[in-house]
């Protein structure tokens, strides 16, 4: 095997893995270090098993209300291994995709633990201690990140655990208290709950999904207390004791203490990065916060050293990486990428209902200082969504009243994930509210409520 490349990545998440096939395409020599499994943790422990958790849930949703929809069902019970046994099953598939996706564009596999060394060097530490150096006129570093522990909040992978023990626990907990109430927590609170387990969801904000619209938070917020959650905003965990049977778990909350006793404690409070023991010191990548420091393509301080994906500045999503990863060696490549837009960048939650957001809420827009339209629409006036029986939710969108460019758009409702493509490519071509209205939305669709919200915001709403 040579051991010079024209391009060694570090880690194979979407970010890694997507930079390394760019890589290929533009003709470079491209390997790729990965200490576990091919697709890093979005593949195998994050974006996609956990979304087929939540189908699963979804579906034994449906099963539980199928007389709605004119079918007699006699019995329904949760297969809980069967549905971590699913999850397994889709995430090794995707793993064995990237692996395929690599032989097609000839990038080779560095199994083992990536350091970075000074000279454009990168050591390989394989499972049995050999280590084996490599070299490349480019490195580019995506270690991707790993849950973060709250003080006095140990994970133990027993009584309190992180997203990953959460996808692929032993048997299904009856109790369960999830602290932090982001993308991570929401989604785990609406599988659990679904298919039966007791969830409390603690948030240290004032509002559940703290970095969504306000309307957005209160709505899934109702919806969740509807569906039997308890939830504690305005809350912080103080102590976890796992000393019993299970967990007694310390709340402080705005009328006072609260001690909550569950089986399994759930951090869920965002991530840390993984940037220890990977020779930035050595090399003398500069760092700040756990953040690689870069420029606008991704070039660190030290020529031929670069760093995407979570270990950077902006929002720790898979499709940020990839994005990431494609301009950096497009620059690379001698190409002219523009800079990554992080105004524009997509928020999808998976819960049910889902959430979809892009650009600024309403509450940023006005402190911002816009004159804004507003518009809404309902799915309880969507045709499309009587009809699927998925009425929940809105669309809300927000527009400078002055030259009608889009500053936001917010969801929550059935499919909106799907939905969200249609706002960040017309703001990618700074389309105006008047250029939606005027475009024709097949019906009946759920998509037609975008419409509907801009011409809501111009006073030309029809179906309300």
């Amino acid at each position: 095997m040579s051991s010079k490349y024209d391009l060694i990545v570090i880690g194979s998440g979407p970010g890694g893995y997507v930079a390394a096939i760019r890589a290929s395409q533009l003709g470079m020599k491209v390997a790729v270090v990965e200490k576990e499994e091919l697709g890093g943790i979005c593949l195998n422990w994050g974006c996609i098993p956990t979304k087929a958790l939540l189908k699963s849930a979804q579906v034994f949703e449906y099963i539980k209300h199928a007389k709605d929809y004119g079918i007699e069902v006699k019995e329904a019970a949760v297969d809980f291994q069967g549905m971590i046994k699913r999850s397994r099953s889709v995430a090794g598939g995707m793993s064995k995709g990237i692996e395929f996706l690599f032989r097609k564009n000839n990038i080779t596999k560095l199994m083992g633990f990536g350091k970075v060394k000074p000279g454009k060097k990168v050591e390989v530490t394989a499972a049995d201690g050999t280590k084996t150096e490599y070299s490349a006129d480019h490195i580019i570093i995506a270690t991707g990140g790993r849950s973060r522990e709250l003080p006095g909040v140990k994970i133990d992978n027993q009584k309190v655990i992180g997203y990953r023990k959460a996808m692929s626990l032993e048997k299904q907990p009856s109790t369960m208290l999830i602290i932090g109430s982001g993308a991570i927590g929401v989604e785990f609170a609406y599988f659990y709950n679904t298919i039966g387990t007791k969830v409390t969801l603690v948030e240290y904000m004032p509002n559940i999904v703290p970095l969504e619209d306000e309307e957005i938070s209160k709505h899934l917020e109702k919806t969740f207390r509807k569906a039997g959650m308890n939830i504690l905003t305005s809350s912080t965990v103080e102590s976890v004791d796992t000393s019993g049977q299970g967990c007694r778990v310390k709340v402080k909350t705005p009328n006072g203490y609260e001690e909550i006793y569950c089986d399994i404690v759930l951090s869920a409070v965002g991530i840390t990065t993984n940037i220890e023991g990977i020779g930035l010191e050595e090399v003398g990548i500069a760092h700040e916060k756990g953040k690689v420091l870069v420029d606008d393509f991704y070039r660190t301080n030290v020529p031929g050293y670069y760093a995407i994906g979570d270990i950077v500045k902006g929002p720790a999503l898979a499709h940020v990486a990839s994005a990431e990863g494609i301009i950096c060696v497009e620059k690379i490549a001698g190409h002219h990428p523009e800079p990554l837009n992080y105004g524009n960048i997509p928020s999808c939650i998976y819960c049910t209902p889902e959430i979809a957001s892009v650009g600024m809420t309403e509450k940023a827009a006005r402190e911002a200082g816009y004159q804004i339209r507003v518009g809404r629409f309902p799915f309880t006036a969507s045709g499309k969504a009587s009809a699927a029986g998925a009425k929940e939710g809105f669309v809300k969108v927000i527009f400078d009243a002055k030259y009608g460019e889009w500053l936001g758009c917010h969801m929550i409702g059935a499919n909106v994930t799907e939905m969200i493509a249609e706002v960040v490519v017309a703001r990618k071509l700074e389309t105006t509210g008047h250029e939606i209205i005027k475009s024709v939305h097949p019906h009946p669709t759920m998509s037609e409520a975008i419409m509907e919200a801009t011409a809501d915001a111009y006073g030309e709403v029809i179906h309300l």
